[in-house]
């Protein structure tokens, strides 16, 4: 077998080189004899060789068996090792494959030659209509304006033409914060007859002191007296569009209890006409500070109670 060259000593790759080791020893080779680079024709038709079999796991497998038992089909390319060995040689038509990668519809392997020259068929895709690119630009809103919508004028620049344009967005009711707004045809221009790329505005949404939204709800939390929670009350409980309703709190309410008001939350964006609910979440308040008055009147009752409120805890000891 002397003189004869293994696909391994084409690439000047070892054995056991890596899928990537392959690639990378291909794509300098390639770019070294690519005949549209003023190449060696013949000499990339070996290397191209090579990878075509030792990119491809199962051929590679049936290519390493091979040359266990002595022999290195597909060797000494163009020669008696070679070509006469079939099963790992390129049967098609040279001049089309080269034709093909000119136009870049690619090689071997799926490999990319454009990846080497810049786009190799480069020539023949610049004048294929080429969508614009899309632009993006954000937009701060308030709070209150998300929950109402709103307009707003903006301007921005053409990256290609240096050109300001400008537009009218308008905000939805209902607006959420990371919402993508899309205006058709406003981004950078296309190329060889394509159409223009979009303009893609984010809406970037104040946080609001009450309340915090989920989607179309809206949630918030409304504070009470402990008098209020251990006797029952009826609070007038604010909403996003301003208007107000009215919550009847009952005797005995616990700290974080929850009520749904259903469409008293955000408009819904995704389902014109409708709104989320608007969830109210009782926080109840223990004062920090008594007057003796105060004081004097809760030990009262405090000595006067006979429940027992940690029974549940107080079985789990000793």
């Amino acid at each position: 077998m002397a003189g004869k060259r293994s696909y391994y000593d084409v690439l000047g790759v070892k054995r056991d080189a890596t899928q990537d080791d392959i690639k990378k020893a291909f794509r300098q080779l390639a770019a070294k004899y690519h005949p549209d680079a003023g190449g060696d024709e013949e000499k990339f038709k070996e290397i191209s060789e090579a990878y075509t079999t030792l990119s491809d796991p199962e051929k590679r497998k049936e290519y390493d068996q091979l040359l266990m038992f002595g022999g290195i089909p597909g060797a000494d390319f163009g020669g008696s090792g070679g070509r006469n060995r079939g099963a790992y040689t390129y049967s098609g038509d040279w001049s089309d494959l080269f034709e093909n990668i000119r136009s870049g519809e690619g090689g071997f392997g799926g490999f990319d030659f454009s990846t080497i020259f810049g786009g190799a068929g480069a020539g023949a895709r610049s004048n294929r209509p080429t969508k614009g690119r899309d632009l993006t630009m954000i937009i701060e809103v308030s709070a209150e304006e998300a929950f109402t919508g709103a307009q707003r004028k903006v301007s921005y620049t053409i990256p290609s033409t240096g050109e300001k344009q400008s537009l009218t967005v308008k905000v939805p009711a209902g607006a959420r914060d990371g919402g993508k707004l899309r205006y058709r045809d406003c981004g950078e221009y296309g190329t060889n007859g394509g159409a223009r790329g979009d303009l893609v505005i984010t809406t970037k949404v104040a946080e609001h002191p009450l309340f915090k939204r989920d989607g179309a709800d809206v949630r918030m939390e409304l504070p009470v007296s402990m008098y209020e929670a251990a006797l029952g009350a009826t609070v007038d409980v604010p909403t996003p569009d301003g208007t107000t309703c009215r919550l009847k709190i009952p005797a005995g309410t616990q700290d974080g209890k929850t009520f749904r008001f259903k469409d008293r939350g955000a408009p819904n964006v995704k389902r014109a006409g409708t709104r989320g609910a608007l969830y109210v979440k009782v926080r109840v308040k223990v004062p920090t500070r008594l007057s003796a008055k105060e004081r004097d009147a809760l030990v009262t009752l405090r000595d006067a109670d006979e429940r027992d409120y940690r029974k549940d805890v107080e079985s789990y000891g000793a």
